[in-house]
C-alpha cells in the first residue's frame, strides 16, 4: 500500500499500528520516531525489520505516509518540522480525541485527521495489539483533498477498521458525550473516594465493589492524553457538565423525594443504552465487562 511509513510516537495507538501495519503488510518499510528510550527497547523486539529515525528535521524525504500518535500537546512541534516536507504524494493522519483544534494544521495539504475509537486505560507499547483495531470505528474529518482521504479510508480499513466520516464540530459534540465526559466523572469519582477515604481515615479503598473498580480502570487512562482533551475540547465538555449536574440533581430531588416510578424509569432506560452498546458490537455482554476474576 505504501513504501515508506513513519509512526511518530509508539505508545499504545502507535504501537498497535505498528503491530497491525506489519501484520496486514501496509508498507515495505516501517519507520518509528519515539524519543522514550525505554519505548524503543521494547519496539525493537517487535520486529528487527522496524527502522529508528532519532530527528524529523532529516531522513523523511522518502516517507510517503506518516501517522501522528503523540499526545496533542506537542503537534505543534511535530508539524514545525514535517510542514517543511514538500513531496505531493506525502499522506499525513493523526490519532487525537479531539478536531476542532487540530484544523489550524489543516493548510498542510497532505493531512487528513483520524480517530480510531480503540484504546484502553493502559499505555505504553507493550500493551500494543495487532487486533485493537478490528471492527471498530475510525472516524474520519471531511476536509482535505479526496485522495488522500481515501487513502487514509484504505489504511485503516487495511488495519480492520470500519470508517465513517464527519465534520470537526458534530465530532467534539459527539465525544464530549460519549467519552470525554465519562472519562471526567470516572477521575472524580476516584477523588470523591479519596477523599471521603481521609476524612474517615479509613481504607475504603480495598473494598472497592464492582462500581468502583471499573470507574478506577478508567481513571487510569493516561493523563497527559486526558489533559490535553479536556482543554481541547474545553466548551463541549463544559456543556456536558452541565447537562450532568443538571441531571444529578433531579435524580438527587427524586431520589430525597422517594419517587419509586420516576427513579425505576431512569434506570431500566439505562439498560437499554447497554443493550445498544453491546448490540452495535462496542462491547460484550459478558459479565465485569468480558474479563474473568
Amino acid at each position: 500500500m505504501f513504501n515508506n511509513i513513519l509512526i511518530v510516537g509508539c505508545g499504545l495507538i502507535g504501537s498497535s499500528i505498528l503491530k497491525s501495519s506489519i501484520k496486514n503488510k501496509v508498507s515495505k518499510n516501517i519507520y518509528v520516531y519515539e524519543k522514550l528510550k525505554k519505548n524503543r527497547k521494547i519496539i525493537r523486539k517487535i520486529n528487527k525489520k522496524i527502522k529508528f529515525i532519532s530527528n524529523l528535521n532529516k531522513d523523511l524525504e522518502n516517507i510517503n505516509f506518516i501517522i501522528i500518535c503523540t499526545p496533542m500537546s506537542e503537534y505543534k512541534f511535530i508539524f514545525s518540522k514535517i510542514d517543511k516536507l514538500k513531496s505531493k504524494d506525502l499522506v499525513i493522519t493523526e490519532v487525537g480525541s479531539t478536531k476542532r483544534n487540530l484544523l489550524k494544521f489543516a493548510k498542510n495539504k497532505n493531512l487528513v485527521l483520524s480517530h480510531p475509537i480503540a484504546g484502553s486505560e493502559v499505555s505504553g507499547p507493550k500493551f500494543g495489539s495487532k487486533e485493537l483495531f478490528n471492527n471498530k470505528w475510525c472516524i474520519l474529518i471531511n476536509k482535505g483533498m479526496k485522495n488522500k482521504i481515501n487513502l487514509v479510508k484504505k489504511f485503516w480499513k487495511k488495519l480492520g477498521s470500519k470508517v465513517i466520516m464527519m465534520n470537526a464540530e458534530e465530532h467534539d459534540k459527539i465525544f464530549a458525550i460519549t467519552s470525554h465526559l465519562p472519562h471526567l466523572i470516572a477521575y472524580n469519582l476516584i477523588k470523591t473516594a479519596q477523599d471521603f477515604q481521609k476524612v474517615e481515615q479509613k481504607n475504603i479503598i480495598k473494598y472497592s465493589a464492582g462500581g468502583l473498580r471499573d470507574f478506577s480502570r478508567t481513571a487510569a487512562s493516561n493523563e497527559i492524553m486526558w489533559r490535553d482533551i479536556f482543554f481541547s475540547n474545553n466548551d463541549n465538555m463544559i456543556n456536558s457538565i452541565n447537562k450532568f449536574i443538571k441531571n444529578l440533581n433531579l435524580i438527587k430531588k427524586k431520589i430525597k423525594a422517594k419517587k419509586d416510578k420516576e427513579i425505576k424509569k431512569i434506570l431500566v432506560n439505562s439498560k437499554k443504552v447497554r443493550k445498544q452498546i453491546i448490540s452495535s458490537k462496542q462491547d460484550v455482554s459478558k459479565p465485569d465487562f468480558g474479563r474473568e476474576i
